[in-house]
C-alpha cells in the first residue's frame, strides 16, 4: 500500500473519532430541538458529563460506572434547562448558556476540591477507561492492501463509544421517523396547540425530547474523558457542543445530513492538526492559532451562507402557554 494511501486511512480513522463525541451531541441536540425546546446548553451537558465520568471512573475504577454518572449528570442539566424552559417558560437562550457558563466554572471548583490537581480528575487506566476494540480478522486481514488497511484500520481500533455512536444513527431516525413517539415529537416542534388538542400533553413530549438529549450528551461527554482521553482536563468540550449545533442546523434538523456535516467538521479538525508546523507552499510554517482556527472558521462560514436557508421546527424557542 501506497504513503498516500496508508495516510487517507489514517485520515479517515482520525476523522471517525473525531467525529463521535460531535455525532453523539447532535443527535441529541436533534431531539430537543425537533420537540421546540433551543439546546444551546449542549456544551454544557457535554462537560457535565466528562467531569462526572472521568471522576466516577477514578474513584471506582470501572469505566461503565463513570458513563452512567456522565449520563446522569448530563440528564439532570438538562432537566435544569427543561424546569426553566417548559414548566416556566423561560428564555431557552439565555438558560442554555447560563447552564454553559455555570458548568463550566462548577467543573473547575469541583475537581480542584475533590481531587487537588487543578481542576483535573487523575489519570485513568485499566478498566477505568474505555480501550480500542481489535474486531475479528483484523490483525490477519491488516497486510493485505485495500480493503485490509480500511478494515484493520477505519474500521477496527475504536472504543465501545465511537461504535455506538455509529449505531445511533440509524436508532435515532427510525425513532424520530417510525414511531408514534417521534410523530409526537415532531408534532409538538411545529404545532404544539394542536398537538395539546389532540390529548398529548406537550410538555412531557417536550421533557422526553430533553431527557433524550441528555442520554446522547452524557455519551458525549464521556466519550471525550474516559475514552478518546484519559482524564478530565477543565473545559475540554472546548466548543465542540456548539459545532454539534451548527452540524445540527446546518444538516435541518435531520439525522444523516446532521451526520455528514459532524464529519466534514471532525475532518477539518483532523487537518488542523495535522497542518500544525507543517511549513505550507508558498506561505511557509503558519501560526499554529490561526491552524487551530480551520474547524471553527468553517463552521462559520458554512453557516453564514447556509443558515438563512435552514427551515427550523416552526415552535422551536417558543415556550407553549396553555389557553385556558
Amino acid at each position: 500500500m501506497s504513503d498516500a494511501g496508508v495516510l487517507v486511512a489514517l485520515l479517515a480513522a482520525a476523522t471517525v473519532r473525531g467525529a463521535a463525541p460531535l455525532v453523539l451531541a447532535a443527535l441529541g441536540g436533534l431531539f430537543s430541538e425537533r420537540s421546540g425546546v433551543v439546546d444551546i446548553g449542549l456544551e454544557g451537558k457535554m462537560l457535565a458529563a466528562a467531569f462526572a465520568a472521568a471522576a466516577t471512573a477514578a474513584v471506582t475504577g470501572s469505566a461503565w460506572a463513570g458513563l452512567g454518572a456522565g449520563i446522569a449528570a448530563s440528564v439532570l442539566v438538562g432537566l435544569v434547562h427543561g424546569f426553566a424552559c417548559i414548566t416556566h417558560q423561560g428564555n431557552q437562550v439565555v438558560s442554555g448558556m447560563a447552564l454553559n457558563i455555570t458548568v463550566s466554572g462548577l467543573t473547575a471548583v469541583l475537581g480542584f476540591a475533590w481531587f487537588r490537581e487543578g481542576g483535573q480528575t487523575p489519570l485513568l487506566g485499566g478498566g477505568a477507561r474505555f480501550g480500542p476494540i481489535a474486531l475479528p480478522g483484523s490483525a490477519a486481514l491488516a497486510p493485505i492492501p485495500g480493503v485490509g488497511l480500511v478494515y484493520s484500520e477505519v474500521v477496527s481500533g475504536h472504543n465501545a463509544l465511537v461504535y455506538l455512536a455509529v449505531i445511533a444513527v440509524p436508532v435515532v431516525a427510525w425513532l424520530v421517523y417510525r414511531t408514534r413517539f417521534g410523530l409526537r415529537l415532531r408534532a409538538v416542534g411545529e404545532n404544539p396547540g394542536a398537538v395539546d388538542t389532540a390529548g398529548v400533553s406537550v410538555a412531557l413530549t417536550r421533557y422526553q425530547g430533553v431527557i433524550a438529549s441528555g442520554v446522547l450528551c452524557g455519551l458525549s461527554g464521556a466519550y471525550l474523558s474516559i475514552a478518546h482521553h484519559a482524564s478530565f482536563i477543565r473545559d475540554m468540550s472546548a466548543g465542540k457542543g456548539y459545532l454539534a449545533l451548527a452540524a445540527l442546523i446546518f444538516g435541518q434538523w435531520r439525522p444523516v445530513p446532521t451526520v455528514l456535516a459532524c464529519l466534514l467538521f471532525a475532518f477539518a479538525d483532523v487537518v488542523q492538526t495535522r497542518l500544525q508546523g507543517t511549513p505550507l507552499p508558498v506561505v511557509g510554517v503558519v501560526p499554529v492559532q490561526l491552524i487551530q482556527a480551520i474547524p471553527y472558521v468553517l463552521t462559520v462560514g458554512l453557516l453564514a451562507g447556509f443558515v438563512g436557508r435552514a427551515v427550523a421546527p416552526r415552535a422551536i424557542g417558543v415556550p407553549y402557554v396553555k389557553d385556558r
